[in-house]
């Protein structure tokens, strides 16, 4: 693959857009308008300047990086893409509409991914008319930190697909897994019924955010807290991945909390609102 399309340039997209990048791969960076798509853009280069300045990166690996990423409004610039990720907000009929666009604005035999985090990749290939060519890449957050990519076939997805993708993502510097399409894949599968447990247990006053947290890093290892790292993801999307579990699996057990739902209602999302579970500064 020689060059790649990220459709959405929010904090998913252009870390993705980022990696690819320093991999060597032409990259174009498109959203709903160029000036989104443009901010997404100027982002990376803050975020590959504070590199330069931390001794981490030489200026001119910069200026390269840079170079390869090109921006686009909607997915009209992506006609000359070998793979396409979609990096939209976690919602399945955003996502359908953008797959439909995707499959008549990409060659033929160019793979159209998703980055979803729970959402079907076999009903998004179902919008297609190349179903043997769609398939998950879900990267975890932090894009450029976090070494993990989640492969997720669907019913329809080849080997010839999945064997690109999974080439392209040790390309990209990551450690792949692959997991059937089944609600909330592997990881997620696992990671969101412990946040939310940790929402349950905060409303029902068992302990503090502050208790919970620390009780997770120094009991169990972990590197953040739960309530700590649902704040990173962002509220929105936990609740939105929980209801997927729920309403695909039909079990009370990961039935969202009642405080997770009230807290994205007052728009309390985390880090990138400034209020979750923790108060944060700019």
């Amino acid at each position: 693959m020689r060059r790649i399309g990220v459709v959405g340039a929010g904090q998913m997209g252009r870390g993705i857009a980022q990696v690819a990048a320093a991999a060597g791969l032409d990259v174009t960076l498109c959203d709903a308008t160029m000036a989104l798509a443009e901010n997404g853009r100027a982002q990376i280069v803050t975020a590959l300047g504070k590199l330069v300045d931390k001794g981490k990166m030489p200026a001119g690996e910069r200026d390269a990086v840079v170079s390869r990423i090109q921006v686009a409004e909607g997915v009209g610039g992506l006609a000359t893409a070998d793979l396409a990720v979609e990096a939209a907000t976690e919602n399945v009929e955003i996502k359908l509409g953008l797959f439909r666009e995707m499959d008549k604005a990409l060659p033929a035999g160019a793979i159209l991914a998703s980055n979803t985090s729970s959402i079907s990749i076999t009903k998004l290939a179902s919008v297609t008319s190349r179903a043997e060519r769609v398939i998950g890449m879900h990267f975890m957050n932090p894009v450029p930190v976090m070494k993990l990519v989640e492969i997720v076939r669907g019913i329809a997805t080849s080997d010839e697909t999945h064997a690109a993708v999974r080439d392209l993502s040790v390309r990209l510097g990551k450690t792949v897994i692959t997991s059937k399409d089944a609600p909330g894949f592997l990881v997620n599968r696992i990671l969101i019924p412990l946040l939310n447990e940790a929402c349950f247990a905060l409303e029902q006053g068992v302990g503090t955010a502050e208790d919970i947290d620390t009780g997770a890093k120094l009991g169990l290892n972990h590197p953040m807290g739960p309530l700590e790292l649902a704040d990173l993801i962002g509220l929105d999307t936990v609740l939105a991945i929980a209801e997927v579990l729920h309403d695909n699996f039909g079990d009370p057990k990961y039935r969202p909390s009642t405080l997770l739902r009230n807290m994205v209602a007052a728009g309390w999302l985390g880090r990138k609102t400034g209020r979750g579970f923790y108060t944060y500064g700019k």
